[in-house]
Order: C-alpha cells, then structure tokens, then sequence
C-alpha cells in the first residue's frame, strides 16, 4: 500500500512543482518589464531635460513648414487645468508653432477660451483671421476651440444638405443618390456648413488613454498622432522632441 501511494503522489509532485515554476517564471518577466519600464521613463526624463537644457544639439534646429498646422487633444478632465494649457500654448509659441486647434471632448477648452486669449496677448482666434491659417503667420497665433458636440453637429448639418440636395433632385426628375454616398460628397457638404477645417500636420494627445477621443475624424486623413501622457507631467523636452521626430520623417500621402 505504501508503494502505491507513493507512486500517486509522484505525478502530484511533479504537477505542484511545474505550476511552481510557472509562476517564478511569469514573477520573473513582471520584474524585467516593470525594471524594462522604469528605465524608460527615467531615460525619457533625463533626455528631456539635456533637450531643454540645450544639451542635445540636434534637437535646436525644427524644420517647422512641415507643422503648418498642429492639434492638441486634452482629457477633459485635465482641461480643466488652464495655466498647464497656456504653458503648453507658450512653448509651442517659442517653438515657433502658429496655428493651433484645441480639443477636448465636454468642450472645457472652448468655454475657457477667452481666459487663454487674456494671457496670451499675441494669439488670435481662428474666426477673426481672413488670411488661410496654413500658412505660417509670424506676428500672432492661431488658435482654433473644438469639443465633440462641434464634430456631431457638423456631421448632422452635412448629412441633412445631402438629403436636401437629392430631395431637389428627385422633385425635378433626376434619381436619388442615397444609396451611393462617397466620401467625396461628405467633404463637398462639410466645406460648404463651414466645418470642414484646416487639416493638422501632427495631433498631440495628452491624457491616460491613447486615442484622439473624438476629434473630428475627417480632418485626420493624413494626420500624425501621438500620445504624449498625461499634462500634469508635461515637458518642453519632450514636447520639442516630438515635433523634431515628425519633421525628420518622410510623408507619403499615396496618390
């Protein structure tokens, strides 16, 4: 009897001591990602600083006529933090970065707006400008307030001049169009409420979750987005950093 039971708990043994070293082995991996990661963050810390700093030379010279126009996405909840969004507005300023459109999804940045243009004495707001935004213009900035409501609205009033417009069509003898609905006649019908906008070179999201949350998807075609973390640990380094890496990268925009 005891020879069998010792030949039963043989394979219990050998099952307890593999899910033992599963377990080390997956401690094992936690302990060099999280280390993988900490390191990261410190790396990314101090390349920030020597970049502000004027440490890293390569980073002085921005080629900005590829960022003729740049978006900022913010978590709503962080919107609320004006004096952080004016820093960020001065920085991009002294970058030399003129056209900027702000977003966030409750529309926060758009009723603190003229907050922000009282302490930004050189910007201007995007309705009061005639000249095309695109184009760099030195002696102000452009600033430009979107939430999610604007997006929403605009798509219903685009929608509702196409129905118009086949309605008008039909009444007269011609066939509808609503079953063959292109993208092109999406943007004739934006341009036409005035929401179709400026397009942004590059979007910067800062917040805990990396998505542009709702920023009008009809304006990014072609667009760069990156996730710059959240704006209560924002950095002129890695600010500057960003905008460098996506000058340096050659834009395909197929044909």
């Amino acid at each position: 009897m005891n020879f069998r039971d010792g030949a039963h708990k043989l394979p219990r043994c050998i099952v307890t001591i593999g899910n033992l070293g599963l377990q080390l082995l997956w401690y094992f991996l936690q302990i060099i990602v999280s280390a993988w990661y900490y390191i990261s963050v410190v790396g990314n810390l101090f390349e920030s600083y020597f970049i502000s700093w004027g440490v890293l030379k390569k980073y002085k010279s921005l080629h900005l006529k590829n960022v003729r126009y740049l978006a900022i996405v913010i978590e709503s909840e962080e919107a609320y933090q004006i004096s952080k969004v004016v820093k960020l507005l001065q920085w991009l300023d002294s970058i030399g970065v003129k056209n900027v459109c702000l977003y966030d999804m409750n529309g926060v940045l758009k009723k603190s707006k003229e907050t922000i243009f009282q302490k930004l004495k050189n910007a201007k707001s995007i309705e009061d400008i005639s000249e095309v935004v695109t184009h760099h213009a030195p002696g102000h900035m452009t600033l430009e307030f979107l939430s999610y409501v604007d997006g929403k609205e605009a798509v219903a009033k685009a929608a509702n001049l196409i129905f118009v417009e086949n309605m008008k069509r039909h009444n007269l003898g011609g066939e509808l169009d609503v079953p063959i609905l292109l993208e092109s006649h999406l943007n004739e019908a934006l341009q036409i409420v005035g929401s179709k906008g400026p397009e942004p070179d590059l979007l910067l999201v800062y917040g805990p979750v990396r998505s542009h949350l709702g920023f009008p998807a009809w304006r990014l075609p072609y667009t760069e987005i990156i996730h710059m973390g959240s704006l209560n640990f924002m950095r002129y380094g890695s600010l500057r950093k960003a905008i460098y890496n996506y000058t340096k990268v050659h834009q395909n925009y197929g044909s």
